[in-house]
């Protein structure tokens, strides 16, 4: 063993087969290991340059903002906190007619996909005036037929009206729809919701009364089947 308590400046080659004991060690130069190296504590001021794998078992805290040139990959799921403005920003820096920053949710299981096999969900949540966690509003796309050539697509969005989770719109082909051709259905679960569409002059140019079960064309006044006819 050697141990050094004091400065020591060695300008040539030093061999050690055993262990190396130093208060202190100041090195100006490079440092080349080849087995494995245990340190407690690391502070470092410059650059780190790792050609291979770098195994952090711990928690990895960086004070400033971390650059990933070569992408990355999360194995497990990961929280993104920020105070105030965007806490995530896709930037696509494509010139061409077909660019623009993308997403894709791809489900991949490793085996076929089933009928009504859920491909993705967007979950909004919100503390309510108990501080409860709630889910307020959520996206989401099934695969409502997986035969190969004849795929057909699920996709819509529900949420809490008065406190109770709500189909609010689904578009539906196939098998789940109403006869062959795509369905487009609101309020789905019958709830006394409205629909009312405004044209330039009109707040009621179309108004389905979700209560009354009547549909009204230029106001809230109802127009039965009789009047039409």
């Amino acid at each position: 063993d050697l141990t050094v308590t004091d400065d020591a400046t060695i300008g040539g080659t030093l061999g050690v087969t055993g262990v190396l004991t130093a208060t202190s060690l100041d090195i100006s130069g490079d440092i080349d290991v080849d087995g494995t190296t245990n340190l407690d504590i690391v502070d470092i001021d410059g650059a780190v340059n790792m050609a291979t794998t770098a195994l952090v078992t711990g928690v990895l805290t960086t004070t400033a903002a971390t650059v990933f040139n070569g992408g990355f990959a999360s194995n497990a799921g990961s929280t993104i906190t920020e105070n105030s403005g965007a806490a995530l920003e896709i930037i696509s820096t494509d010139t061409g007619a077909g660019g623009g920053p993308r997403i894709d949710w791809y489900r991949n299981p490793g085996q076929a996909g089933t009928d009504s096999d859920n491909l993705a969900q967007l979950n909004f949540f919100g503390l309510n005036d108990a501080s409860e966690k709630t889910q307020y509003l959520y996206l989401f796309a099934e695969m409502a037929d997986v035969a190969d050539g004849s795929e057909d697509v699920r996709f819509g969005f529900g949420g809490l009206v008065g406190g109770v989770d709500t189909s609010l719109m689904t578009f539906s082909y196939g098998t789940q729809a109403t006869g062959a051709n795509p369905v487009m259905v609101f309020n789905e679960d019958s709830k006394d919701i409205n629909f009312r569409v405004e044209s330039n002059g009109n707040a009621n140019m179309l108004f389905v009364d979700g209560g009354n079960d009547v549909v009204n064309i230029g106001g809230t006044t109802a127009i039965t089947t009789a009047a039409l006819t």
